[in-house]
């Protein structure tokens, strides 16, 4: 039973604004813009092994939650980020249930965003197995875009996915202010063409995978491909894996190396939308670049361990309850708990059990279920 104390620390850990200190009246309402694809995610977890052709297998647990853009916009919105996103959604159940989770569950303002009619949402099943996903999903061909003369509107950053097509709105972001955060997909071609990330040109921060790195920079070492990368944008953020992730600023020389945090993985689904949601808040904050990376270390640390992009974002909440239970871990290593001290400044106090489990949305009950 949570106490009326539990509750108000709760609320005060939803509630946090990183950016309060920073913010003025002259800003822009938006903190973080986003577009592009929303699905719908079935997840299956609890699976023994991967499924066996020509047999049936059956999953000891199942939920549902809005992918593929949502699962950024649900973790920035969770760090108390103010997220536009910009998106086209369904006109069936499944959309409605995505706006719906989105809008009303999270704050993301879809005031940019439109419903389609006659338009199938796209679906994503995804099965969870020996911290491992194999994902199956089916889609329609997008709708047209419609004009949009504020769109993208202002804000303070944006984050962007890149691919060979240029996205037109990446520029008119940058030039109005706006600073790009920058990802880009597994290239299925196998070209690795670097041509392809043109964009780069406009973008604050890059933040690949350590192969993504490798292969579009010609080099066999994660750490040489992010200080080439510095040759196209300012920051570039190399993720490690199990070893963490390694950053290196070309303006400054800086450079920076974070472990990761060893969890045991139930579902990797979306950890890196939430390492890169992590980043950016750290990054508007002004953090020390170590800090940053710490930071979004452990937001990706604390999602895979439960299933779900958007559903296993962490907020302030999980993220205090974290920090309270290692503290209290016996024989802990000294370093490794300074590396996270910057968080006491940030969090509030905090008196709940750790691991901390969220409710499991779906869309199979009625609103008074």
């Amino acid at each position: 039973m949570t106490t009326r104390h539990g509750e108000q620390l709760d609320r005060a850990a939803a509630c946090l604004d990183p950016l309060a200190a920073l913010r003025t009246p002259g800003d822009p309402n938006c903190d973080v813009y986003l577009t592009g694809n929303v699905f719908l995610d079935i997840i299956f977890t609890g699976l023994d092994s991967a499924p066996v052709r020509g047999t049936e297998s059956w999953a000891r647990g199942m939920g549902s939650s809005p992918g593929g853009v949502a699962n950024m916009a649900t973790a920035l919105a969770r760090l108390g980020l103010r997220t536009s996103l910009a998106a086209a959604f369904g006109d069936d159940h499944y959309g409605e249930y995505c706006w719906d989770a989105l809008e009303q569950g999270e704050g993301i303002d879809l005031s940019l965003s439109r419903t389609v009619p006659g338009w199938h949402s796209p679906v994503t099943v995804s099965m969870a197995y020996e911290g491992e996903r194999t994902m199956v999903s089916h889609g329609h061909e997008a709708p047209p875009p419609e004009p949009a003369p504020d769109c993208p509107p202002p804000a303070r950053a944006a984050v962007a996915s890149l691919s060979p097509a240029r996205d037109e709105w990446i520029g008119q972001a940058a030039g109005k202010g706006t600073r790009i955060f920058a990802d880009v997909g597994w290239d299925d071609s196998g070209r690795w063409d670097p041509a392809d990330l043109a964009d780069l040109e406009h973008c604050e921060a890059f933040l690949p995978n350590a192969e993504e790195a490798m292969r579009y920079t010609r080099t066999e070492c994660p750490r040489a491909a992010a200080r080439a990368l510095t040759d196209r944008v300012p920051l570039a953020v190399v993720t490690l894996g199990a070893e963490g992730a390694y950053a290196v600023d070309g303006a400054t020389g800086e450079t920076a190396q974070v472990p990761a945090i060893g969890v045991e993985a139930l579902d990797p689904t979306g950890a890196g939308d939430v390492f890169v949601a992590g980043f950016v808040t750290g990054t508007l904050a002004g953090w020390p670049l170590a800090d940053r990376l710490a930071f979004a270390g452990l937001t990706a640390a604390l999602s895979v361990q439960e299933f779900g992009g958007s559903l296993s974002a962490p907020g302030w909440s999980e993220i205090a309850a974290w920090w309270q239970q290692v503290q209290g871990v016996a024989d802990q290593e000294p370093a490794a708990l300074r590396r996270y001290a910057f968080l006491d400044a940030l969090l509030p106090a905090e008196d709940r059990p750790w691991p901390l489990r969220r409710a499991v949305p779906t869309i199979g009950f009625g609103r008074s279920a």
